[in-house]
């Protein structure tokens, strides 16, 4: 199943998926608040399995008769091996896309009120889209993104507003764990979560990506 996600997310030329899928959270101010959180002063990391990467396609999805909450992400792909330790330059990244990260906030919530993991608020088949990635001649300076559900624009984000910068984000990883090619990272979500169900009709959109792609939930 992987190698054949791999096949359609990552084209020849980049990476195959490691597996490994790190994701931040709260790393946009006004999200971080309208989550009435803190505002953190390191990166807050949770993983996904790979089993949740899906294509911004009809496909598997756990708890469909339940109502996610949709956070749309920049997505990075790691281009080569970093030893535990090192310092991440842009050189790293292979390539970049855009994701939805989808929660079960409900779930989220008692979890954290009984100060347990919220793997499974977060961990689930379906619970990362992901736009595949194509090869980039550089990273861009500024990245803008947006994510319209049902024709109405939910999510409006750009890297100014990032906490954490992609190498910081990085690097932070870097003293925990080696990164490998084909990892992948997703970087954090604007304000403006909300309700997604099955069904739904998406449109993520970045000028800076060249990205203008539709999909469903």
């Amino acid at each position: 199943m992987l190698s054949q996600l791999s096949q359609q997310l990552c084209p020849e030329g980049l990476p195959a998926l490691s597996g490994n899928i790190y994701c931040v959270g709260r790393n946009y101010v006004e999200h971080a608040k309208e989550l009435q959180n803190e505002v953190p002063s390191e990166p807050v990391i949770f993983l996904k399995a790979p089993s949740s990467l899906r294509l911004l396609a009809k496909g598997p999805l756990a708890f469909a008769e339940e109502s996610f909450h949709h956070e749309v992400e920049i997505v990075l792909l790691i281009g080569k091996d970093l030893a535990l330790g090192s310092s991440a330059g842009l050189d790293a990244i292979a390539s970049i896309s855009l994701g939805l990260d989808l929660t079960r906030r409900g779930v989220q919530d008692q979890l954290k009120k009984k100060s347990l993991p919220w793997t499974i608020a977060k961990s689930f088949a379906g619970a990362a889209l992901l736009q595949p990635f194509r090869r980039l001649q550089s990273v861009p300076e500024a990245i803008d993104f947006s994510l319209a559900v049902n024709g109405e624009t939910k999510q409006r984000g750009h890297t100014e507003q990032m906490i954490f910068s992609f190498v910081k984000v990085l690097d932070y990883l870097l003293l925990h764990q080696p990164l490998y090619a084909g990892d992948i990272v997703y970087t954090g979500t604007p304000s403006g979560v909300g309700p997604l169900k099955k069904g739904d009709r998406l449109h993520i959109q970045s000028s800076a990506l060249g990205i203008d792609a539709e999909g469903v939930l």
